[in-house]
C-alpha cells in the first residue's frame, strides 16, 4: 500500500498479518481510516508516545473506536430505519461487523434476556472477546444518546459482572452505539473508572483527509504542551 507515513503503514502491515486480511479487507480498513479512528479514540498519553517515539501501542486494536464505520449495512439508502432494522442488518452482516469491532470478538446472541427481581430485560447484542476474556454488551440507539441509556447499560454490565462472568474472566464491557451523542453529558454521567463507552456509528466512509488533519493537530498540540 502506498502510505507515506511510516507508522501508519507499519500499523496496517501488522494488522493485515495478525488478522489475516485479504486485499479487499485491507483496502476497506484503510479507506475507513482505522488508524486515525483508533488513535483519536485512545488516551492522549499513547498519542504522545507515537508523536515522540514513533511507537504504536500493542493494545491499540483492542480500543473502543469512535466512530464505528458500518457502511456495509447499506442503511444509508433508507431515509428512516428503526433500532430493529439496525440490529437485523448487523446480524445479516455479522462477519463484517465483528471485523469492525476488532480482534478476538465472537457472537453470543441477540436480544439476550435476563431476569432480575421478576423483571425481564434484553441486551441487544452480546459478544465475547476471547483475547480480553470478557463479555461485551452492545446497546443500539438510532437517536441521540440520553443519560437514561447510560444508566440502563450500567445495570446490564453490573448484572453480567455479578451473575454471568466467572472468577477467571475480566470485567464486562458495555458499548452504546448511537447515531449522535453529547460527549460532555457522557463524561458527566459515567464514573471515571467505568467500563462503559459511548461511540457513534457512521453509515458512510469517513472523510479521511479530515481525520488525518484532526490527528495531526492533536499530536502537534500535545507536543507543544510537553514543551511548556
Amino acid at each position: 500500500m502506498r502510505i507515506r507515513d511510516d507508522q501508519e503503514r507499519l500499523f496496517y502491515e501488522r494488522e493485515a498479518v495478525a488478522r489475516n486480511w485479504g486485499k479487499r479487507e485491507l483496502s476497506r480498513q484503510y479507506a475507513s481510516s482505522l488508524y486515525e479512528r483508533l488513535l483519536l479514540s485512545t488516551d492522549k498519553g499513547k498519542i504522545q508516545n507515537i508523536a515522540k517515539k514513533g511507537e504504536i501501542p500493542d493494545d491499540l486494536s483492542f480500543r473502543v473506536k469512535d466512530p464505528y464505520v458500518l457502511e456495509f449495512l447499506g442503511l444509508h439508502e433508507q431515509p428512516e430505519y428503526s433500532e430493529n432494522d439496525l440490529e437485523s442488518r448487523i446480524i445479516d452482516h455479522l462477519q463484517e461487523f465483528l471485523m469492525e469491532m476488532g480482534k478476538g470478538f465472537t457472537f453470543v446472541g441477540r436480544q439476550v434476556r435476563f431476569t432480575f427481581d421478576e423483571e425481564h430485560f434484553r441486551v441487544d447484542l452480546v459478544l465475547y472477546n476471547r483475547l480480553l476474556r470478557c463479555f461485551v454488551l452492545i446497546d443500539l440507539k438510532t437517536e441521540k444518546l440520553k443519560h437514561q441509556d447510560l444508566g440502563q447499560m450500567q445495570m446490564y454490565v453490573n448484572y453480567y459482572d455479578r451473575y454471568e462472568r466467572t472468577t477467571e474472566e475480566n470485567p464486562t464491557i458495555g458499548i452504546l452505539l448511537c447515531s449522535d451523542k453529547n460527549d460532555n453529558m457522557v463524561e458527566l454521567t459515567l464514573p471515571e473508572d467505568t467500563n462503559i463507552y459511548a461511540s457513534k456509528y457512521e453509515l458512510y466512509m469517513p472523510d479521511k483527509k479530515l481525520l488525518q488533519k484532526k490527528l495531526k493537530e492533536w499530536i502537534a498540540e500535545e507536543t507543544e504542551n510537553e514543551k511548556l
